[in-house]
Parts: C-alpha cells; sequence; structure tokens
C-alpha cells in the first residue's frame, strides 16, 4: 500500500502540471479560433443560434483531441508546450480551410442551419482525429 500512496505523491504534481498545461493552451487556441472565425459565435449562442453551438462545440472538442493525444504521448510539459501549440495550428488551418471552401457556410450558421453546422463539426472531428494519431504515433 506504501508503494501505491508514494506513486501517487510523486505523480499527482506532474498530473496538475501536465493537465494545467494542457487546459491553458486549449483555451487560448479556443479563444483564437472565436477570434478568427467570420461570424460572432457568442453573440449567436446567446441569441438562441444552435447552429453556431453545435459548431463552436465542435471546434472545441476538434482542437481538444489532438492535444489530448498530444499530453497522452508527452513525457515531459517541455513536449506538451511544443507539440500542443503546433497541433492547435493544424486544426485552425483545416478549420478555416474549410471556412473558405464552403464559402457559403458562416451565413447558413448565422441562420441557424443545423445541417451546415453538423458537416462542419464533422469535418473538424476527422481533422482532428487524423491530427491526434499523427500527434501520438
Amino acid at each position: 500500500m506504501q508503494a501505491v500512496l508514494d506513486s501517487f505523491v510523486a505523480g499527482f504534481p506532474i498530473l496538475l502540471l501536465h493537465s494545467s498545461v494542457t487546459i491553458a493552451i486549449l483555451v487560448a487556441g479556443v479563444l483564437l479560433y472565436i477570434w478568427i472565425t467570420p461570424w460572432d459565435e457568442m453573440s449567436l449562442i446567446r441569441a438562441g443560434n444552435t447552429a453556431a453551438s453545435i459548431s463552436l462545440g465542435g471546434a472545441i472538442i476538434g482542437l481538444a483531441l489532438p492535444l489530448a493525444f498530444a499530453m497522452s504521448a508527452s513525457v515531459s510539459v517541455y513536449e506538451i508546450l511544443i507539440w500542443g501549440p503546433v497541433t492547435l495550428l493544424l486544426q485552425i488551418i483545416a478549420f478555416r480551410i474549410a471556412d473558405l471552401v464552403l464559402r457559403d457556410l458562416p451565413a447558413r450558421i448565422e441562420s441557424g442551419e443545423i445541417g451546415a453546422a453538423t458537416l462542419l463539426v464533422s469535418i473538424k472531428l476527422a481533422v482532428a482525429a487524423i491530427n491526434a494519431a499523427a500527434v501520438s504515433g
């Protein structure tokens, strides 16, 4: 039993550090994403726009997945600090490309079209899964 407690005492601060750093990177990524999107998600969500909420929720999950895998594959906080922002940058570039390819998407999300939000979330999560696998491989 003492070995288990010793392991916990040694590992818990590392867990807190790695989780805190990863969550801070995620928050920065979400704020950057909100800033660069062509629509104001928060205003739309406050106004009851479900499509904007679905889109932002998908973006948050899409940003978190590669970060989680980067944290999982890292042996030190320095690796998280290197790979975490890289995964965010790749995700945000992919999100912007999707926005540009599907040019009418911002207007469709602003008008509350769930179908457009679902397509966008699918793209975001597909790219997130690929980036997560790449960073942990």
